[in-house]
């Protein structure tokens, strides 16, 4: 019985032993040189929030060129025509910064947007993929500019207004004569 208990009891400790053993862990921060060129974002996904539909939402994504020789973006794909990128056209040296600037019109687009931009670009990791998420809301007439009965009687006799009233939406232009 003395033999079982001492068996078990080793093989127990023989157990602990190994799983104590483990590979070196690296910072999460550190950064690994990979050979070719390496594309790395700050951050993946903008998320805007929620605006107006009609609205042009902008952000610039900003990458690093990790690896050891330059890196060239090709083209960037979008997932519609209602998003136009821009980006950094000269090659990016090892350990240089380029940009992607995304622009993003709203028009005739309503609720939750999810806008992907695919970099095509020559990383040893392949295509990257960025994105614009939020919320597009219902332009209201509350929204737009308003000319109110307290301004228009402040208004000079010698001003001429012209009003247009059209699907909802009141338009005032004021002229000096």
């Amino acid at each position: 019985m003395k033999k079982v208990l001492v068996l078990a009891l080793s093989l127990a400790c023989a157990g602990f032993a190994a799983q104590a053993q483990t590979a070196a862990v690296k910072p999460a921060n550190a950064q690994t040189k990979v050979a070719g060129p390496q594309i790395q974002f700050d951050e993946m996904k903008y998320d805007f929030g929620a605006v107006k539909q009609g609205d042009v939402v902008k952000h610039v994504f900003k990458f690093k060129n990790t690896g050891t020789q330059p890196l060239v973006i090709s083209n960037i794909g979008v997932s519609c025509g209602c998003t136009t990128p821009e980006w950094t056209k000269d090659p990016v040296m090892p350990g240089k910064t380029g940009t992607i600037t995304a622009n993003f019109n709203t028009a005739g687009k309503l609720g939750m947007q999810n806008k992907v931009l695919t970099v095509e670009s020559n990383s040893a990791s392949g295509n990257a993929m960025v994105a614009l998420v939020g919320d597009v809301k219902e332009a209201t007439a509350n929204s737009a500019p308003t000319m109110t009965v307290e301004k228009m009687e402040n208004m000079s006799a010698a001003d001429k207004m012209k009003v247009k009233a059209d699907d909802n939406k009141l338009k005032a232009k004021a002229k000096k004569s």
